[in-house]
């Protein structure tokens, strides 16, 4: 940025600010990003283009997508003056900010997924960490003083948590809610993995916000459809922000198909936990090794050398994961459950790794 002849006109909390990078590998097995590795369900495909017409792509989409907002709303026992959709999660965490956190500060439970603080920092606010305990679970006494000493009006909470793939207990969550005044935003986007949801406090606690995603159980990341549920009240001061047609037609036909027959997915999230409590006993079993209970499609890992060592020696062997050594994080990186025959490689590309000389 220092070199950049446009330094000068950008904001100055912008200067430091690392964007999201995603470098693009090909021929590797992909673990890196956890999605559904299986492919999506040839019928159900069919069934989506099938409802693409002569209009849907010449037309602007429904600016409120209420036909899905609708389904949502009855998937969940809502309605739909509840639901919010959005470009991806990414879009309502942005939004979220930009509605109720400019110029006030952003409460997040680290370590976690990376983009709740780029988002805030992005919005104009100023992301406030508050440790988990080493294992990752959440001391609700610490974040109730942390609230205290900041006035944070946004609160970031993830369930099940990215990178740790573990949850925060209802309960725990409700002892929060009590205490906390602000926006309590509770990011479920692992839901479907684990079954474990606050939707059942939102009738009492009209400021806790919960987010979901399209992305991650019901394969459509290439489509980024996420949305937020919450009280009517939130949702219409986020929509003052929203950017108009914000998800397209193609995408909101398809996330409505996918909800339309969520049953398709059942199988391919029960084989990925099960071969995911395999692949977590494998990790354990290398020596060294210290892997992490989860709750969602992913595993968290530490092993005794550098981070970036281990993983580029895993891309150089053709399998690619996420490097997450850090504060917080040393030594540690994350693998997504893939196909049992990609679990496999991954497991012998990582144990010839830690036999080799790094």
């Amino acid at each position: 940025m220092k070199n950049n002849r446009f330094a000068g006109l950008v904001r100055p909390a912008l200067h430091d600010l690392t964007p999201y990078h995603v470098p693009v590998h090909t021929g590797v097995v992909k673990l890196d990003a956890n999605e559904n590795p299986y492919d999506f369900p040839a019928g159900l495909l069919t069934e989506i283009f099938g409802r693409v017409d002569g209009q849907t792509l010449v037309r602007y989409p429904d600016a409120e997508a209420r036909e899905l907002r609708e389904a949502i709303a009855d998937y969940h026992g809502l309605t739909a003056e509840n639901v919010f959709v959005g470009n991806g999660s990414d879009e309502l965490i942005l939004n979220l900010f930009l509605t109720f956190a400019v110029g006030g500060r952003v409460l997040i439970a680290e370590p976690t997924f990376g983009m709740y603080r780029i988002h805030s920092v992005i919005a104009g606010a100023e992301p406030v960490a508050v440790n988990r305990d080493p294992d990752f679970t959440i001391d609700s006494e610490r974040l109730h003083y942390s609230t205290l000493n900041a006035a944070a009006q946004v609160m970031v909470l993830c369930s099940p948590n990215n990178p740790s793939g573990n949850t925060i207990p209802v309960g725990t969550v409700e002892r929060i809610l009590d205490w906390f005044g602000g926006i309590a935003v509770v990011d479920e986007a692992y839901f479907e993995f684990c079954g474990k949801t606050c939707v059942g406090l939102l009738e009492r606690y009209p400021n806790l916000v919960v987010l979901r995603t399209f992305s991650k159980a019901f394969g459509l990341a290439g489509l980024r459809v996420g949305y937020m549920l919450a009280h009517p009240d939130v949702v219409q001061a986020v929509w003052r922000v929203k950017q108009p047609f914000n998800v397209d037609a193609f995408a909101q036909l398809a996330a409505l198909a996918v909800l339309e027959h969520r049953s398709l997915f059942e199988p391919q999230i029960a084989a990925l936990m099960k071969d995911g409590a395999v692949l977590y006993e494998q990790l354990r079993a290398l020596p060294g090794v210290e892997a992490y209970p989860t709750e969602a499609n992913f595993i968290l890992f530490r092993t005794p050398h550098d981070a970036r060592a281990v993983y580029e020696r895993l891309l150089a062997n053709g399998v690619l994961v996420r490097d997450l050594g850090g504060p917080g994080l040393e030594r540690c990186l994350r693998v997504s459950i893939g196909k049992p025959e990609e679990n496999h490689q991954f497991i012998k590309a990582l144990g010839a790794t830690l036999g080799s000389r790094l």
